[in-house]
């Protein structure tokens, strides 16, 4: 019997927890987070609301570790993609494309668990510091990625030298590469933020090569 083993009492409240996170997902699917309700999931599965508290004391606790597990999920995937070129080249550094694609593969599995993290935050909640520690990780892995590009200087490039808290992770990366990191993070953000919502629909166009087109621009990949 291993240190890591849990009791059956440890197992029976993952389990329960577990069971009010696919709840709450459900809601957030039906009404957004901002209606999420503890008393409510209590309903559905049987429960009382106080019986629930002892699982989670409160919807902010809930939402963080709704949030929290998107997050993680989000970084351990663009982790293993760091990893997989540390093994192929040995040199660590992730592909800026392969980040790419696995950032809209990510959203379009759960757009839902998607705007959790980058849509409308919900009104009244304020997520822990260790929330804002797994989202570094996600900064820190794309600046992996960003090269100083071979581009004249830009004016933003001077603002950033001044302000890079958020890339402390690469105090010694140049601002041309913090430039790099933004774009290439507002950018896509802004294309799956839309097309999740459903902005392009109509519009006769195909949003996957949308997406790439500013996939290309950001790397100078192709332009044919």
């Amino acid at each position: 019997m291993t240190g890591s083993t849990k009791t059956p009492r440890e197992r029976y409240r993952q389990q329960v927890r577990e069971e009010v996170k696919e709840k709450a997902w459900q809601q957030i699917a039906g009404s957004g987070a901002s209606a999420l309700s503890l008393n409510a999931i209590a309903k559905q599965m049987g429960m009382s609301g106080p019986a629930l508290y002892r699982y989670f004391a409160n919807r902010d606790e809930l939402i963080t570790e709704l949030i929290r597990d998107a997050y993680r999920s989000l970084a351990d995937a663009f982790i293993a993609v760091a990893a997989a070129a540390d093994d192929d080249s040995g040199a660590g550094r992730p592909d800026l494309a392969g980040l790419a694609h696995v950032l809209r593969r990510w959203a379009l599995a759960d757009p839902h668990r998607y705007f959790l993290i980058y849509g409308t935050p919900v009104p009244g909640y304020h997520a822990p510091a260790d929330i804002t520690a797994i989202a570094s990780e996600l900064m820190s892995v794309l600046l992996d990625a960003c090269a100083a590009p071979a581009a004249e200087p830009h004016a933003f490039e001077d603002h950033l030298a001044a302000h890079r808290a958020w890339a402390d992770s690469h105090p010694d990366a140049p601002p041309a590469a913090l430039r790099q990191a933004l774009a290439f993070w507002s950018r896509l953000h802004g294309v799956l933020s839309l097309e999740l919502a459903g902005h392009f629909t109509g519009m006769g166009l195909d949003p996957a090569l949308l997406y790439q087109a500013e996939v290309d621009a950001l790397t100078g990949g192709p332009t044919a």
